[in-house]
């Protein structure tokens, strides 16, 4: 422990409020403009409050408490809580955003207990040891957080703003696609495009070695979710078929039917049923532009027209290929495309400046919380 600090319990520094708490089923909220607070942050809207004031708030069930959950969250005026999550007045001896940064940092997981529903129970919180300093050290470290914090949440922002500007570009020069207001000639996707399904997990039928492959979970609009790749067996005289080349266009058959990405990875990668592999007649349409419509149709809710299901959505093949394009001159197209990748260029280099950041900023965190 460094000089001057002293350690203390949670229920040392805080009023813990939970008596108060009140869930309301859905059937029976009333929409209004309070916030309805769960474990995990806001769930609803209401039209009373049971709160006025600032408070922590620490997920009691239904939530993470690893050390890179988001464990506790501060709220600030009028508002309901439901009593899946904790809620602390901290006392004067302590930042409150100090002990939200602390709560945030460290893995809570060997206090949870209850093997169906896990749970942080008042009485565990209660005793959540926290390492405090002199109130002008506590002052200095959440200064120094905040801005590292402010400096991440402006760079996320700016990459919101580009993918603003690249919506903006796509509508500036191609228009409304549903309506077609700039009168192109369309055509169905099966007419300019040769598309075809991954394949097909079965551990009791497959046989070959292992090759990592892309799934549904991994296809995000417009890139791609690499932290979990998985692998499955395919035969020799199988991977030319269900390879994924650089520049396919990968979109999703189940789930969040129509969702896609092009793969501009270099890597050698293979793909499952989950996903639709397409690949364009270069002289119809680029993947970029498909990739931008079939946002545009998802928004509008022209690609639930084409899918079936009522729980799990699917998007079939035979369906996907009479979905409608209209077909913008090639040039425009690479114009387009074009700036696009300057776009894309400029996020690249924001997220690497919020990977840094953060890695700065857990390192901060580690020094004064470890």
């Amino acid at each position: 422990m460094r000089e001057g600090w002293e350690m203390l319990k949670v229920e040392d520094i805080c009023e813990i409020l939970d008596a108060q708490r009140k869930p309301v089923s859905k059937k029976d909220r009333r929409v209004g403009c309070y916030p309805y607070y769960g474990a995990t942050g806001i769930q609803d809207y209401v039209d009373a409050y049971i709160f006025d004031g600032r408070y922590l708030l620490v997920g009691e069930d239904g939530a993470k408490w690893g050390a890179s959950d988001k464990t506790a969250f501060m709220v600030e005026g009028k508002c309901w809580v439901n009593n899946h999550a904790h809620i602390l007045k901290i006392n004067k001896k302590v930042i409150d955003t100090y002990v939200e940064y602390y709560l945030t940092f460290k893995d809570l997981n060997e206090y949870i207990t209850g093997a169906i529903v896990p749970k942080l129970t008042q009485q565990a919180l209660r005793n959540i040891p926290i390492p405090v300093p002199p109130l002008s050290e506590q002052e200095r470290i959440v200064a120094e957080l905040d801005c590292l914090s402010s400096v991440i949440e402006k760079q996320k922002e700016l990459l919101k703003e580009l993918d603003n500007l690249a919506q903006s570009t796509f509508y500036t020069m191609f228009g409304d696609p549903i309506t077609n207001e700039k009168g192109w000639e369309v055509k169905k996707l099966g007419e300019i495009c040769y598309s075809e399904l991954g394949k097909m997990l079965d551990t009791k039928k497959n046989t070959g070695t292992l090759h990592p492959y892309l799934c549904a979970l991994n296809v995000q609009w417009g890139t791609f979710n690499l932290d979990i790749i998985k692998e499955m067996k395919i035969e020799e005289e199988d991977l030319e078929r269900y390879e994924v080349k650089k520049g396919d266009l990968l979109i999703c058959e189940g789930g969040d039917t129509g969702r896609c990405a092009i793969w501009n990875n270099d890597d050698i990668i293979y793909y499952q049923n989950s996903l639709h592999r397409v690949r364009f007649a270069k002289e119809y349409m680029l993947p970029i532009v498909c990739q931008y419509i079939m946002l545009h149709y998802k928004k509008q809710g022209e690609i639930d027209k084409y899918s079936t299901g009522q729980t799990i959505k699917h998007l079939v093949k035979k369906s996907l290929l009479t979905i409608p394009f209209p077909i913008a001159p090639l040039s425009l197209q690479q114009e387009f495309a074009s700036k696009i990748e300057a776009i894309e260029k400029q996020k690249e280099l924001i997220k690497q400046s919020i990977a840094e950041t953060e890695t700065l900023f857990n390192s901060r965190m580690d020094y004064y919380f470890n």
